[in-house]
């Protein structure tokens, strides 16, 4: 079950190879075990993905790419779910990253309005920054670990209840 849903919904072999931003790789990309579905890589590439969706740095896609290449974690879909994090999603994401990371250090919410100016990046690192980074970072690795665990669980529950089916009949 999960194997034939995934590849319902993962993006085309050619999509990935083929992006600009993910030619840095070069032949890399063509290793076949990157592109294998099984219980494992698919584990490895939801930690991965949920990993970078969490950090808030430009081309996070690329990041989740090499971080896949490495742990060798099925390359498409940990590329995929970094878009969790997109421009509908990012504003709620990083503010309960940043509410997480104001309830780990203690500190007071501060009022801020965001500006889509490098000025107000700046100088909200130093107001806003450690909460949020902190939170960011917390939260990345939380549903990395949670991921990697569920898609585990859910793999194994789903081919125990394939045999079942299959020595009923």
């Amino acid at each position: 079950m999960p194997k034939k849903l995934i590849k319902r919904y993962m993006p085309d072999h050619n999509t990935i190879k083929n992006n600009k931003y993910l030619q840095i790789f070069g032949d890399l990309l063509h290793n076949p075990n990157l592109w294998h579905l099984n219980r494992r890589s698919v584990a490895k590439a939801f930690a991965v993905g949920l990993f970078f969706a969490f950090i808030p740095v430009p081309f996070q896609m690329v990041l989740a790419a090499g971080f896949a290449i490495i742990v060798h974690a099925n390359l498409p879909l940990a590329v995929a779910l970094v878009w969790i994090t997109n421009p509908l999603t990012i504003p709620a994401i990083f503010y309960a990253c940043y509410i997480v990371g104001t309830w780990l250090i203690g500190a007071q919410e501060k009022e801020f309005e965001f500006e889509a100016s490098w000025q107000w990046i700046i100088d909200s690192l130093s107001t806003i920054g450690p909460a949020f980074l902190l939170g960011c970072g917390v939260l990345a690795i939380s549903f990395s670990i949670l991921g990697y665990f569920a898609i585990q669980g859910l793999w194994r529950y789903s081919v125990l209840k394939e045999w079942k089916k299959r020595k009923n009949r």
